[in-house]
């Protein structure tokens, strides 16, 4: 009776473990935003502001040429071509990386095996039931990228992705960034498709 209890709980803990795993692997939060009555097939060209706010030391860091890289891309396959002067559109993104921490608490059983373990493991006491208490850090990275009506000076629409990052995301920064920079453009007004020549 005792074997088939600790099973039923290992069981138990092991369920509750893997949807805590997927619950956690699901990928960022991706929400997007547009001006009403925006007519986005209208505009032909788009450029990058002078100074991206993820260039804050003054100089261009390796962040904003790969967000550039990113969002040319997929700006690009939407059917708008760069250009310096003049530009219908102006891309402007940022990012943030923060260390979170959670303190995530599991309730538990411990078998009571009495005073100086007299029982000498032929049976076990009542179990008690207790809470484990994790803490845990990691790190939580926002995107934002603002595409702007350069004529009239005004955001036509937001794209932000919030999510935590994985370690692979830390050590391939070129890599993560575009693939967050595409899950934010599924969610861009028109999806044209270049054709192929």
């Amino acid at each position: 009776m005792l074997r088939k209890n600790i099973k039923h709980m290992v069981i138990t803990c092991a369920a509750l473990a893997a949807l805590v795993i997927a619950g956690c692997a699901t990928g960022p939060k991706v929400r997007s935003d547009a001006a009403a009555n925006t007519n986005f097939s209208s505009y032909k060209t788009f450029a990058f502001m002078p100074e991206p706010a993820t260039d804050k030391a003054g100089y261009a860091t390796l962040v904003t040429q790969h967000f550039k890289d990113a969002i040319s891309a997929e700006m690009t396959a939407l059917g708008y071509q760069y250009s310096e002067t003049n530009a219908d559109l102006l891309v402007n993104f940022n990012s943030n990386v923060e260390t979170r921490t959670d303190v995530r608490s599991m309730p538990s059983a411990t078998f009571n095996y009495g005073y100086y373990n007299y029982r000498r493991g032929y049976y076990a006491g009542f179990p008690l039931y207790t809470n484990d208490v994790d803490t845990i850090r990691y790190k939580y990275g926002t995107v934002n990228i603002d595409v702007i009506d350069a004529e009239k000076k005004q955001l036509v629409w937001e794209g932000i992705s919030e999510g935590t990052l994985k370690k692979s995301d830390l050590e391939k920064p070129k890599q993560a960034i575009s693939e967050v920079v595409s899950l934010i453009f599924q969610q861009y007004p028109t999806r044209r498709v270049v054709p192929q020549s």
